[in-house]
């Protein structure tokens, strides 16, 4: 058999088939459609918003950001903080000697200058005083028995002075008589002699005298000086301890307040050691902390403000700590007020508000202080313009607590993005949904 006659054989389908008619095609629902997509292209490119919009590729909600209006006016720059009040003068007193130590007041008290505060009883100096004032007496009494000494020495020399002068003027009267009998021819000229030698003899005791009166007077008021002398120096030992003394009633320097104890009303001390302070209450002071940021441009002298109990105070920066803490600088503020305008009733440590003064300009291009001079370093910021936010380059001058100053970039009447900016994410425009 032949292998070709044996394969199975397909059967033919045409004799299924039944001829459809041709349809012809229909455009027109095509045509509408392409035509309504022409129509919204044109809306989008006649439209600013939509167009920056569809080349951003991103818009954000009016609702998440905060806008503001570039405006010129007046800037000023302050700080504002709170600050507590302290005592620009508080002298602690110590104790100037050792003993047994006793409080005549407490913590709080009011106080007036010169009051005593506390007192202080030191045996061994009051014995030490009683000593020296008792070897003053005595130096005193040296002093004056010496000085009698003197004058009795000094009467005996005068004395012995007198007698020798005496003594001269006789033989000097006798030399005289003898010249005239020897002349006359009723003595010898032997005795002549004798009586001038004895005038030379009295002449030699007179001089000695004289000369011996002024030395011993000399002598006798030297040593009278130098028992005088020790005596002053006594008295000044003896002013010295009744100094120290009296030092032992601890004394109030200023009129104030009674501020920190640092003994007990009734305990033993040693020389030197701290017994309690005093608060002047007529030079007080508050400080604040100031940012490190502001620091750099606090100065002495910088008019400021203090408020606080419904008053408000003039003020003066009157120190600036050189030292950072924690990122701060700590600053001190005086009131500057008469005495009519010193606040009363205030308290250590109380809290009152503090302002700054540190710049004031007229007509200065700014606008309100956010988070966009922070975020871009006052390099960029986003205006709005026609519902879209516009990176622009601007140039940022000084801060202050709720404005930015604006040296380039931007005009008057600007709309600026100055917080959520971040949700810009950088790009250059961005189109702004209400």
């Amino acid at each position: 058999m032949n292998a070709a006659n044996d394969a199975p054989t397909i059967r033919d389908t045409s004799a299924q088939d039944q001829p459809l008619p041709a349809r012809r095609m229909r455009f027109g629902p095509w045509l509408a459609i392409g035509a309504a997509l022409a129509a919204l292209v044109a809306v989008v490119l006649s439209t600013p918003a939509l167009r920056h919009g569809f080349s951003s590729g991103s818009s954000v909600s009016a609702s998440r950001l905060v806008v503001a209006t570039v405006q010129r006016g007046p800037f000023v720059r302050d700080i504002a903080a709170e600050g507590k009040v302290v005592a620009a003068v508080s002298p602690t007193l110590y104790a100037a000697g050792g003993g047994a130590a006793t409080l005549k007041v407490h913590a709080g008290d009011r106080v007036a200058r010169g009051q005593v505060l506390a007192l202080i009883d030191s045996p061994e100096l009051a014995a030490k005083l009683a000593q020296e004032l008792s070897n003053a007496d005595a130096m005193k009494a040296d002093v004056l028995r010496a000085d009698v000494d003197a004058r009795q020495q000094r009467g005996a020399l005068q004395a012995a002075f007198d007698a020798a002068r005496v003594d001269h003027s006789s033989a000097e009267n006798d030399l005289a008589r003898q010249q005239k009998a020897f002349d006359a021819g009723a003595v010898s000229g032997m005795q002549v002699e004798h009586a001038r030698d004895t005038l030379q003899k009295a002449r030699i005791a007179l001089e000695h005298a004289e000369a011996g009166l002024k030395l011993k007077d000399d002598s006798l008021k030297f040593d009278v000086q130098a028992k005088q002398l020790a005596h002053a120096r006594q008295l000044l030992i003896v002013k010295d301890l009744q100094r120290q003394v009296d030092s032992l009633a601890v004394r109030s320097p200023v009129e104030g307040q009674v501020g920190q104890l640092f003994i007990a009303e009734h305990a033993n001390v040693a020389k030197d050691a701290q017994l309690l302070s005093v608060i002047d209450l007529s030079a007080l002071e508050v400080q604040m902390q100031v940012a490190e940021s502001f620091a750099r441009d606090l100065a002495v002298g910088m008019p400021g403000e203090i408020s606080g109990n419904g008053h408000t105070w003039r003020a003066a920066v009157s120190a600036v700590s050189p030292e950072v803490v924690n990122n701060e600088v700590a600053a001190r503020l005086r009131f500057t007020g008469g005495a009519a305008e010193q606040p009363s009733q205030l308290r250590q440590n109380q809290r009152l508000a503090v302002r700054v003064l540190l710049d004031r300009r007229d007509d200065v291009l700014a606008v309100q202080r956010g988070s966009f001079i922070d975020e871009a370093g006052g390099a960029h910021a986003y205006v709005l313009r026609d519902g879209v936010a516009v990176r622009t380059p601007i140039r940022a001058g000084a801060r202050s607590l709720d404005k930015v100053e604006i040296l380039g970039g931007l005009n008057v009447g600007d709309r600026v993005v100055v917080s959520g900016a971040e949700l810009f994410q950088g790009v250059e425009t961005v189109a702004i949904s209400q």
